[in-house]
């Protein structure tokens, strides 16, 4: 096993490490391994890494390290793609920067007054983070200045490229002072990316997380194959089977996030959405009840998603398989973080199981196909909750009164208690739920078991495919015969009879394929036929009208 950095084992200041050990911290992650001692060093860094692998750390502890706290201007800038990890970043930095007094942190972004970011900005501020929109309008305003600029961060890089921020980060990055370090991270690296590190950073020190890294032993990753009718029954299901204290559920557009939100409110389930259509205050308003566990569920799209990281998410559900694959190792890493097991399952419908396909090749890990808990699972399920839920009310608790009024109850009514216990947990359980089918699905060689493909008992097989054909033009299997195997040419030249006759009105004399003037010449004149018998008719029609032939 590969020995772990520990943080105290670096040159990091005192009072960081104070503030990482009192977050719970001991040792680094791969990419703070490699990352933080070169930033260190001064040198400019490309680091390839997906999220959930301690990015935030790997650049903001060296860039807080490097901070003058004597000096009230903007000494260090981080560019993020959206508000929701501007403010994650901003917030994590903080409490890095809790024993360092004097040190401010402010997150700029769209949405949000910016009066109040001016005013803040004016009352001096060493650290921006802020989406690349928002830090180029301080910019043109002049509220936010450059000079002191010591080292600039674009976190998740390629997303930014994806939301259409390229020009805006040139612009930003060609205001920086000559002298200043510049970090770059990304999940993936197009040729953007490459093109943005080879204009403005100098011999850049590659650093990479693989997928194979990214992806923790901890968090067990399944799927199931479910009619896409029956997938929010699938869904339900499975939230009842494993009943997560919090979960993340991800679908591929607003739309399926609003109309879910809805349908799991509807069935008592407490859930909330988030989608970039939301305002400000109501992004704010669902993570508060997210992070505090007023909401035990969590519906979003990916990129509302970016830069969430709320400890204890115990599952994480795809409603529908990314478009991305990169996308998939974004949402499985908000679970299983910190050494916690987690549980990543995805719905599959259709031909989407291809996808799950792909996703274990390039990412090099293994996702479990699995059978849908059945209804009695599910009561089994709820039995064991239900009774554990009510030891525990009544741990600790007097229960003489109540023992004494069910037995009086029970006499009155002729009943067991136990009759009673049962109604009770009846009555908090509900009714078997029904069983939901799996879905027939395309023919899928890797997985195919029997051998009814050669037997021609149905798939793809060649003899299925030409069924009801006449077999004396097919050999053993299957396959066409030669020509001369089917009785000579004279069936040949029966069938192309027809074609060379229609081809024959489009040749000349002499057998070649007729000009183009002279097939416009052969058109206008059958033009004209049929424009006198056309006329003809008409005369003949009018005639009748008037009783005259």
């Amino acid at each position: 096993m590969e020995q772990q950095v520990k943080y105290s084992d670096t040159e990091i200041n005192a009072y960081i490490l104070k503030a990482v050990r009192e977050m719970g911290f001991e040792y680094m992650t791969p990419i703070q391994e490699q990352a933080i001692p070169v930033l260190l060093e001064g040198k400019d860094v490309i680091g390839q890494a997906q999220t959930g692998t301690g990015k935030t750390a790997a650049f903001s502890i060296p860039m807080i390290q490097k901070i003058d706290i004597s000096c009230k201007k903007p000494q260090g800038i981080i560019l993020c793609p959206t508000r929701e990890l501007a403010m994650q970043a901003a917030e994590e930095i903080r409490k890095i920067t809790k024993y360092m007094h004097g040190l401010k942190v402010l997150p700029v972004y769209g949405g949000q007054d910016i009066s109040k970011q001016i005013r803040a900005l004016s009352q001096g501020v060493q650290i921006i983070v802020g989406t690349p929109g928002r830090v180029m309008d301080h910019l043109r305003r002049h509220t936010i200045k450059t000079a002191n600029v010591q080292m600039i961060v674009l976190d998740e890089a390629d997303e930014m490229l994806n939301m259409g921020f390229r020009e805006d980060m040139e612009t930003i990055l060609s205001q920086m002072p000559e002298e200043h370090q510049m970090a770059l991270f990304s999940a993936t690296m197009p040729q953007a990316i490459l093109e943005i590190t080879n204009q403005y950073q100098k011999d850049a020190v590659f650093i990479k997380v693989t997928p194979k890294e990214v992806t923790v032993a901890a968090i067990e990753q399944s799927y199931y194959r479910i009619a896409r009718k029956d997938k929010m029954n699938a869904l339900c299901r499975l939230i009842d089977f494993h009943q997560p204290r919090r979960s993340l559920i991800f679908c591929n557009t607003k739309k399926m996030v609003d109309e879910m939100t809805q349908e799991l409110k509807g069935r008592g389930y407490e859930a909330e959405g988030l989608h970039g259509d939301l305002s400000q205050f109501q992004r704010d308003t669902v993570m508060n009840l997210f992070r505090s566990g007023r909401c035990a569920i969590l519906i979003a799209t990916d990129v509302a998603a970016r830069g969430i990281d709320v400890s204890g998410v115990d599952a994480v559900f795809n409603y529908d398989v990314p478009e991305d694959i990169e996308y998939y190792v974004h949402r499985i890493g908000r679970t299983g973080r910190a050494g916690r097991e987690g549980k990543s399952m995805t719905l599959v419908s259709g031909r989407e199981v291809f996808k799950i396909r792909d996703i274990e090749r390039i990412c090099h890990t293994k996702i479990e196909e699995k059978k849908l808990p059945t209804g009695k699972d599910i009561v089994k399920v709820k039995f064991r909750h239900s009774v554990d839920s009510a030891l525990e009310a009544a741990k600790d608790q007097n229960l003489g009164g109540l023992k004494n009024r069910i037995e009086s109850v029970c006499d009155e009514m002729g009943i067991s208690e136990l009759d009673l216990a049962a109604a009770l947990l009846y009555q908090s359980m509900g009714e078997e739920p029904e069983e939901i089918e799996e879905e027939r699905f395309y023919y899928d060689r890797n997985r195919r078991q029997d051998n009814s493909r050669r037997e021609g008992k149905g798939g793809y097989g060649r003899e299925s495919r030409y069924r009801g054909k006449e077999s004396r033009y097919r050999d053993q299997k299957g396959r066409s015969r030669a020509r001369e195997d089917q009785g000579g040419r004279g069936r040949y030249r029966e069938e192309r009879g027809s074609q060379r006759t229609r081809d024959a009105a489009h040749r000349n004399e002499n057998g070649r394929r007729k000009k183009p003037e002279e097939r416009r010449e052969r058109i206008a004149a059958r033009n004209e036929q049929g424009n006198a018998r056309t006329g003809q008719m008409a005369v003949l029609s009018k005639n009748r009208k008037r009783g005259v032939f």
